[in-house]
């Protein structure tokens, strides 16, 4: 098999060190604010994303560390497989939320909405577009009969580091 190899573009700064008492989705955190710093060799990709409202941020989970092909997710009491799932235990711990874009201050990207933990590398960033993204629905799988429960949900450890 091939290898993969990234290289971070940025660094995620936000209040959540650890991952229990984090937010478990971006709409849990509409409130919460962090800074993503943007490294400068890639201070020139940022140019023209002052225009949009939010973003897209995929991130590496460096603090996760289970990797099962079957989770039992926050909003569930039935295990699941992973690609099922929003788990950060993941053959691949890429993370992926959609964040609103406040400012941008030289290489600062500023963001409220942040599920994303302190110190977590940014792999990429793209505009979030909702002609593009936003997709009406007909079939949530498992998810169904939990989506409402989403509210404030934080980490509540199941998933030890």
């Amino acid at each position: 098999m091939n290898r993969i190899t990234y290289h971070p573009i940025g660094i995620v700064h936000s209040p959540f060190r650890f991952p229990e008492g984090t937010p478990i989705q971006a709409t849990a955190a509409k409130d919460i604010q962090a800074r993503i710093e943007i490294f400068p060799e890639y201070r020139n990709g940022i140019n023209d994303l002052d225009g949009f409202s939010h973003i897209i941020v995929l991130f590496h989970m460096h603090l996760a560390k289970s990797k099962s092909l079957l989770v039992t997710p926050f909003l569930d009491s039935e295990p699941h497989g992973v690609f099922a799932t929003r788990s950060p235990g993941r053959p691949n711990p890429i993370g992926f939320s959609v964040v609103e874009l406040e400012k941008i201050e030289n290489d600062i990207l500023f963001v409220k909405g942040v599920d994303i933990l302190d110190g977590s590398l940014v792999l990429d960033i793209k505009p979030y577009i909702p002609q593009f993204d936003a997709f009406e629905t007909t079939k949530k799988g498992w998810i169904e009969k939990n989506a409402h429960k989403i509210g404030d949900q934080k980490d509540d450890g199941r998933f030890k580091i």
